[in-house]
């Protein structure tokens, strides 16, 4: 093919206009880059930490009884409503006495007709005893009366057990308060036929102190146990913390009391229980808490905020500020919590610095703008 003139002048103008146009689409394409995403971010904290460990806990009465009558009859008094609290000795409720009040003078009849009965052959005996010393009557007669004191004796011990079990059933018609604590609201009415041992008139839980019972694994109890911790009920002393369903702290702390014989076969986990005082009535059995049981102290543990741990398809990672300032995501062991931190056992250096706040908007490979927290901000997040 001959090029002309034109044709040449033609190639060079189009050969010029593409060149325009892709540079045109590169500036176009740079144009459309996203513009970095603002994070706050943390370097990873490395301190020597105390480790605390926490356990869900529930709490229940050191002391629950059912109370139920010795005796049967109808209640016809009620000295407290349900829900109250009680002292120990306070009179609760109160049956029928007719009954028994008859029982116990029908009782107490039978035991003076039987000491008449036991007063008269023992002056039988004491005659022919004087009789037989002198010869003067059949040894079988001082034997007849010796056996008639005798049947008279045992019917007076028969007749005076009778008395004591009236007396005894008399003062069971009130039923009174065995310790002290709080009465529950399925208390029965007035009225209401109570059958003797049977029957759950109301039920009595102590208030003060109080047990929160929790479990922990088989190597929590090694850990502990061989951080002198797990074997004695008393050998974590006063140092058991305990934080409420909303978040609040206790301000009273507790100790183990009861650790169970072994370990439950389905969960394979111990058992055990610790006291608190609850002197103002605030834990109440039924509530939930979270023990908190101070552990080792880890040695330069690498420490994270809480709110910087990602959580996706059971496995655990964070954001992290990369090469040229992009977000990196790198999975994360993580260790015991402390406080609002978590310890990381394994997945970052002391040298990384973990994204905060706006993970969220940054995946993989994302141009960050980074701002470090300040103590301030740290502070907040330790207490927060």
């Amino acid at each position: 093919m001959i090029f002309t003139y034109q044709n040449r002048k033609f190639l060079f103008s189009l050969s010029a206009i593409i060149a325009m146009l892709a540079m045109t689409g590169c500036n176009n394409r740079q144009a459309a880059q996203p513009p970095p995403v603002t994070v706050k971010a943390l370097q990873v904290i490395q301190q020597d930490t105390p480790v605390t460990y926490e356990y869900v806990g529930q709490v229940i009465a050191k002391k629950e009884v059912q109370i139920r009558a010795k005796i049967s009859g109808n209640i016809v008094e009620k000295m407290v409503n349900g829900g109250d609290t009680v002292t120990q000795g306070q009179p609760l409720f109160l049956l029928d006495r007719r009954q028994y009040e008859a029982a116990l003078l029908e009782s107490q009849g039978q035991l003076a007709q039987s000491e008449a009965a036991l007063n008269n052959s023992h002056l039988d005996t004491v005659r022919y005893q004087k009789l037989a010393d002198q010869q003067a009557i059949a040894n079988q007669v001082l034997d007849t009366a010796l056996s008639t004191e005798r049947q008279n004796t045992a019917l007076v011990n028969v007749n005076r057990a009778r008395v004591q079990r009236a007396e005894a059933d008399l003062q069971d018609t009130l039923i009174i308060a065995s310790f002290s604590g709080r009465i529950d609201t399925n208390d029965l009415s007035t009225g209401s036929f109570v059958q003797a041992g049977q029957t759950i008139i109301a039920t009595l839980s102590a208030v003060d102190p109080i047990f929160i019972q929790f479990s922990m694994s088989e190597n929590e109890y090694l850990r502990f146990t061989h951080l002198g911790l797990g074997t004695s009920p008393t050998a974590w002393g006063n140092n058991l913390q305990l934080i409420l369903s909303d978040g609040t702290r206790y301000p009273l702390t507790g100790h183990i009391e009861q650790v169970d014989r072994g370990l439950a076969q389905d969960t394979a986990t111990l058992t055990l229980k610790s006291v608190f005082a609850n002197p103002d009535a605030l834990l109440m059995p039924g509530m939930f808490a979270r023990v908190v049981a101070q552990g080792e102290i880890r040695q330069g543990a690498l420490l994270i905020p809480q709110r910087a741990v990602q959580q996706l398809l059971g496995k655990t990672m964070v954001t992290i500020v990369g090469e040229d300032n992009k977000a990196e995501v790198r999975p994360v062991k993580l260790g015991p919590r402390v406080g609002n931190m978590w310890v990381v056992e394994e997945g970052l250096l002391v040298t990384d610095s973990v994204v905060v706040e706006g993970f969220g908007k940054a995946p993989p490979g994302t141009a960050l703008e980074v701002e470090m927290m300040n103590s301030d901000e740290l502070q907040n997040i330790m207490k927060n």
